[in-house]
């Protein structure tokens, strides 16, 4: 791995703690190995490492998020989150395929939910011109798709649009109708996204 994702894994394994970790796998599940490390460990190792290795990039950040998701470690995925969260101002329409990839790979809605709302979204609100034709073609991929895990990720994606006042209706119904075809039964993790997005605005 890079000097910066190796001084992140570090710093999460330094802040391990079992009986986190047992709690963790009790709440989450199995499909993911857990440290232990607590959200705001986790927070606190991306900054330090964005302190440590001022000099990072588009695509370093690219590289480093996708070393950290690599290994199915749900503190090493979430700080790839953060990661992006705090370097949305240089990602580009074209990071919506490595994002993508996060997304179908997430398995559970903490990973999902803060890669929509604040990496995506934010995203989606900066693009212009054909990037931001090109990332609505890409949400509209994501919204008829068969992974549920899209699918939500392509409704909340809408939220921080709608927060800002800046929502646009015919995009969001647009969404739910390709959600709507896409889904072969009930899916109540997409319901209740769409349920978030029209209480923050949207008709």
């Amino acid at each position: 791995m890079s000097d910066p994702a190796d001084f992140i894994d570090e710093s999460l394994q330094y802040e391990s703690s079992e009986e986190r970790a047992e709690e963790y796998e009790r709440r989450y599940g199995t499909d993911l190995a857990y440290y232990g490390a607590s959200v705001g460990a986790v927070r606190g190792a991306v900054r330090n490492a964005e302190r440590r290795y001022r000099s990072l990039g588009h695509d370093d950040v690219a590289a480093v998020a996708s070393e950290l998701w690599s290994r199915p470690v749900f503190e090493r995925r979430f700080a790839a989150v953060v990661l992006l969260q705090s370097s949305v101002r240089i990602l580009r329409s074209s990071d919506l395929t490595r994002i993508e990839g996060f997304l179908r790979s997430a398995l559970l809605r903490e990973l999902v939910d803060p890669l929509a709302v604040d990496v995506v979204g934010p995203l989606l609100l900066r693009l212009r011109g054909q990037d931001a034709v090109r990332a609505s073609a890409v949400l509209d991929r994501w919204a008829a798709a068969d992974d549920p895990w899209l699918r939500r990720a392509a409704v909340l994606a809408h939220l921080p649009a709608f927060r800002a006042g800046d929502g646009d209706d015919a995009s969001f119904r647009r969404t739910v109708r390709l959600v709507s075809g896409a889904q072969t039964g009930r899916d109540t993790a997409v319901e209740d996204a769409v349920a978030l997005v029209r209480a923050a605005g949207a008709g």
